[in-house]
Formats: structure tokens, C-alpha cells, sequence
């Protein structure tokens, strides 16, 4: 009877692995080693971000990083220039130079041209579903309050008369896809960046 109580023990441990929480098991899957616990990602602010605890609520990360890029093109500097066919945002800085961000544009037969100017800006901005997106959805919500779970996400510039805007989003792995109506999608880390350099007024040329 004794030899097997060591036996049994081990059938017992084996039990036990199989009927252990599966959460115990998992695997990274960046580093594929098991996790012990729930894997948390801390993103950290970008110097504009910091200034507002809220900003450094949502994922900013983007598989498009912002960066300085030489540019020659015809518009001056503090002009943001669209390319829909690149799905990037140019900043021009002058001197040659241009900030370049990532962004989502519109989808197929959402897509548009032409020049506006920033009329209004707004940070964590309440998003109101317009008519023509609501005949579309009408399931959408009449009213979301600002946050980080709204659409907008943590910054919204407003394009002239228009439905369009250059906005944050909660989603940001649609950036450098063509998912929106129409709007121009940023990360909220890129956008709160771009937010604080353009001004109201500011010339905004869309290329198609």
C-alpha cells in the first residue's frame, strides 16, 4: 500500500495542473513565456500629454511613428497637408522640414479633397452622431460625452463648415487604414501633439 501513496501524490499534482485556473497558463505573447498574472502596458505621456492627467488614460501606440521628414512642396510653413493615397498627415514646419503622423482616412466612397481651415478646436470633445451617419447607424447613441471612450477621442479640430475632422481615436489600430466617414483619425498622442501646434485657422489642404 505504501509504494503507492508516492504514486498517488503524483497523480494528485497532475490533477491539480490540469484543473488550475487557465488565466495561470497563458502565454506572452511577445515574449512566449507563461504569465503568472495579468500582463499590464503603461504608456508613457508625451510632453504635451502630461499637462492633463486624462491624457495619459488611453493606448496611444501606433505602428506609424511621427517623425521629421524633408519636405519641398509648395505650402508654407503651419500648413497641414492630407495625402488620402499615403494615409499621412505633413506639418509643415518650413526650413525644409515637415512633421509626418500616421493617420486613418475614409473609406471607399468616403473619401474627399479640397482645402479647409481649422474653425474650432476641442479637447476630449462630446461627439454627436450627424443625421447622414445616424440614417446610416441608427444605432449609434444621439450623444456621447467626451472621454476616453469616446470616438473623438482626446482631441477634435474642427474643418471649416464641414462634417470633417482631424480627431483622436480610441481605436488606434485603424491608423493607416481607411475605416471613418470621412473624418481624418490620428492617435490621441499624435493628435494631442498636432492640437498644440495648430491654431484656429490654420490652412488644411486634402489630397486625394
Amino acid at each position: 500500500m505504501r509504494r503507492f501513496v508516492p504514486a498517488l501524490a503524483g497523480l494528485v499534482s497532475v490533477v491539480a495542473a490540469w484543473t488550475a485556473p487557465a488565466a495561470a497558463y497563458e502565454i506572452d505573447p511577445l515574449t512566449r513565456q507563461p504569465l503568472s498574472q495579468g500582463l499590464t502596458m503603461t504608456v508613457r505621456p508625451s510632453a504635451a500629454a502630461a499637462a492633463d492627467p486624462l491624457d495619459a488614460t488611453v493606448p496611444k501606440l501606433s505602428p506609424i511613428p511621427r517623425e521629421t521628414v524633408a519636405y519641398n512642396g509648395p505650402y508654407g510653413p503651419g500648413t497641414i497637408v492630407v495625402s488620402t493615397s499615403e494615409r499621412r498627415l505633413y506639418y509643415v514646419m518650413g526650413g525644409g522640414q515637415a512633421l509626418r503622423y500616421g493617420i486613418g482616412v475614409g473609406r471607399p466612397g468616403f473619401t474627399w479633397g479640397g482645402q479647409q481651415s481649422i474653425t474650432m478646436k476641442r479637447e476630449w470633445p462630446d461627439w454627436r452622431p450627424p443625421s447622414q451617419m445616424l440614417r446610416r447607424r441608427p444605432d449609434l447613441p444621439r450623444y456621447m460625452k467626451g472621454g476616453p471612450e469616446n470616438p473623438l477621442g482626446a482631441r477634435a479640430m474642427y474643418l471649416g463648415g464641414t462634417l470633417y475632422r482631424i480627431h483622436g481615436s480610441n481605436e488606434p489600430e485603424t491608423i493607416g487604414t481607411a475605416v471613418s466617414s470621412g473624418c481624418i483619425r490620428m492617435t490621441n498622442d499624435d493628435v494631442i501633439d498636432l492640437y498644440a501646434r495648430a491654431k484656429v485657422g490654420t490652412r488644411v489642404v486634402v489630397q486625394r
